[in-house]
């Protein structure tokens, strides 16, 4: 019997009194009238009595808990139940339900689920203040750029054959790097409130490889990175957004090259089938992540310190896009990586 309920309660302390009722009638009457209880009637009298007693302390007590206690119990339950499913969800509660329990059960459940939004409200609330200080930081590059070379034309350098031109070529890519950064923060703003629509078709995702490596060649070469593709000899169908996915495919491999290996590094590009799917890695042999920064190279303008060191070129957006692109396909990518060792990036589609 759970005591704390309403009418075991009520029973428990009607009870009490009834029997001390009984031991007060028997005590009193024995005193006063030592041969009362040879009696029917007396028998009868303290029987009746004490039935009378017992339930009107038992509705007595239950009224009261239920009215003045029990009430309040439940307008918290309600309140907390409302908070947690809302306002169309209504907390449904029997009469005969362990109330105690439940509400009991509702508040720890409520606490762990508060202290879960609190630690990732704060979770947020850095990577807030992380994300406004290197916005402003890459803004603020080619912004301060643009400043200077236009006020070092302004006085005088216009006129300067020698420099006038080539600072008019500098301003421009200064404000060519500013309109890339807000191109790519408006097309991850797009992708994540799924304003932008993908066009899904039927390709050959071998072919597209191809044609993405070919397009960083000269780059590869450059930086003496060998890019080597694992070529199935057969046509890889799949679908999804083909101009999307080479946007994918050209910023994980131009990522590969700009971190790769500076003394004899290589990018390998390779197919596996899984069933439904087409899985597409990307390894490098390069400087690696450190495993503190790998669940963090998907973010808006997050570069490992490792990539800060190898290299200044790069806004921290490239990987973002690929995040979302791959996840509006409804896709997953994901990443692995050994200091010293390099790294591999992996995403799948949806074979065709």
């Amino acid at each position: 019997m759970k005591l704390y309920e309403p009418r075991n309660l009520a029973f428990l302390n009607a009870a009490v009194i009834t029997v001390s009722y009984i031991l007060l009638f028997v005590l009193s009457v024995t005193v006063i009238f030592s041969d009362a209880f040879t009696h029917y009637y007396t028998f009868l009298a303290l029987l009746v009595s004490a039935m009378v007693i017992f339930l009107v302390a038992y509705f007595n007590f239950r009224y009261t808990l239920e009215k003045f206690i029990y009430d309040k119990i439940r307008l918290i339950y309600k309140s907390i139940h409302s908070v947690k499913v809302g306002k169309k969800g209504k907390a449904q509660i029997r009469p005969d339900g362990n109330l105690i329990d439940k509400v009991q059960a509702e508040v720890e459940n409520w606490e762990k689920e508060k202290e879960l939004e609190i630690e990732q409200l704060k979770r947020l609330e850095v990577y807030r203040r992380e994300f406004i200080g290197n916005v402003s930081h890459e803004l603020k590059t080619p912004l301060f750029n643009i400043q200077g070379y236009v006020s070092t034309l302004l006085d005088g350098g216009l006129e300067d054959p020698t420099i006038n031109r080539e600072y008019l070529k500098r301003t421009e890519k200064s404000i060519e790097r500013l309109v890339k950064i807000i191109g790519d923060l408006d097309e991850i703003s797009q992708l994540e409130s799924g304003q932008l629509r993908l066009n899904i078709i039927r390709f050959d995702l071998v072919a597209l490889t191809r044609e993405v490596v070919e397009f960083l060649e000269m780059k590869a070469q450059k930086h003496e990175i060998y890019i080597l593709l694992i070529d199935p000899e057969k046509p890889v169908m799949v679908e999804g957004d083909k101009d999307r996915i080479r946007q994918v495919l050209t910023n994980i491999i131009d990522n590969s090259i700009r971190y790769g290996n500076p003394d004899g590094g290589k990018t390998k590009i390779s197919f596996f089938d899984l069933d439904e799917h087409i899985l597409t890695e990307i390894t490098d042999n390069g400087i690696g992540i450190d495993p503190g920064d790998l669940l963090r190279v998907f973010e808006r303008f997050y570069r490992t310190e490792r990539g800060r060191v190898a290299t200044r070129k790069g806004k921290g957006l490239g990987l973002a896009i690929v995040k979302h692109i791959i996840e509006a396909h409804m896709q997953t990518v994901n990443v692995r990586s050994t200091i010293g060792v390099g790294t591999t990036f992996g995403f799948t589609l949806k074979k065709a």
